[in-house]
């Protein structure tokens, strides 16, 4: 059995007077009429993973049924739609001014795949500075602009699976599943990102000299959702000060630990992304 990994100190030790706004203001942009459900299980992670507050942006149309189902905790903010449900170009004005107050933006789950909001996504990524998880359809939407990559000051954090990886970059699916390392460490590189390759022994890289191979997490964690909850863990440590490579190495492990926890009581088969969202301070406990 692998020894725990110890997580910075950031992480573990707080202040006696310290306050929520120490810990970052998170904006996550997700969710569509079709998958309200990741939004959520993003949001709730990063609150679980110690951020200290999370705001919840999605389509207007769905603010409700999501403020009845979210945590308590988690703040939303209704946005204009288009008519499949799905963010709007013109919410960009909204989210601009919203920006302002937050630091860490995730963008992404289940935000679908309309061609409107996809123009919104690769504007706020090329219009945004602060430290940035981009994941789900967020990286679909920047195929074929991958320049808006290369330009950004505070450096972006790429969470693909391989298919989501072979769509970004036009590499075949067969040659990323036989050079990993290789591919994702000279994608990272040139696009001056951080990328979180997923899979068996996922991929962290900063296309430099730090590479870490994951070890934790199992079969049963290959199920919807999954990755949303893994965006949210980056983006609570990124928000409690971690530098991008480290929220996004010590991410990747907490959520593998959390799975292999999780399914020693709910077995690889009946495994559901909740389900790691639950064991989140218990993996953090045994890495402390």
């Amino acid at each position: 059995m692998l020894k725990p990994m110890r997580l910075p100190t950031q992480l573990l030790q707080r202040k006696v007077k310290s306050h929520k706004g120490d810990f970052g203001h998170i904006l996550i942009l997700a969710g569509s009429s079709r998958f309200s459900g990741a939004a959520l299980l993003c949001a709730e992670s990063a609150l679980r993973a110690g951020a200290g507050l999370v705001t919840l942006g999605t389509p207007k149309s769905i603010n409700l049924a999501i403020a009845q189902r979210k945590p308590k905790e988690v703040m939303t903010l209704p946005l204009p739609e288009t008519r499949e449900g799905t963010l709007s170009l013109t919410a960009f004005a909204k989210i601009s001014s919203f920006l302002k107050n937050a630091d860490v933006l995730i963008i992404g789950p289940g935000l679908g795949n309309n061609p409107a909001t996809y123009a919104l996504v690769r504007k706020i990524i090329k219009k945004t500075k602060l430290p940035m998880v981009v994941d789900a359809d967020a990286l679909n939407a920047l195929s074929n602009h991958l320049e808006i990559l290369k330009s950004h000051s505070a450096g972006i954090i790429l969470t693909p699976h391989e298919m989501e990886m072979s769509r970004l970059f036009s590499i075949g699916i067969d040659s990323i599943k036989k050079n990993r390392k290789l591919i994702a460490k000279k994608c990272a590189k040139y696009y001056n990102s951080v990328l979180i390759l997923k899979g068996h022994n996922t991929v962290v890289t900063d296309g430099g000299k730090q590479l870490y191979i994951n070890k934790t997490g199992n079969p049963g964690m290959a199920k919807a959702g999954s990755g949303d909850v893994l965006s949210g863990i980056v983006g609570a440590f990124l928000s409690q000060g971690l530098a991008n490579f480290k929220a996004a190495k010590y991410a990747v492990y907490i959520h593998g630990l959390a799975g292999d926890i999780a399914a020693k009581d709910k077995t690889q088969v009946g495994l559901i992304a909740s389900d790691i969202i639950n064991r989140i301070p218990e993996a953090i406990k045994k890495c402390s």
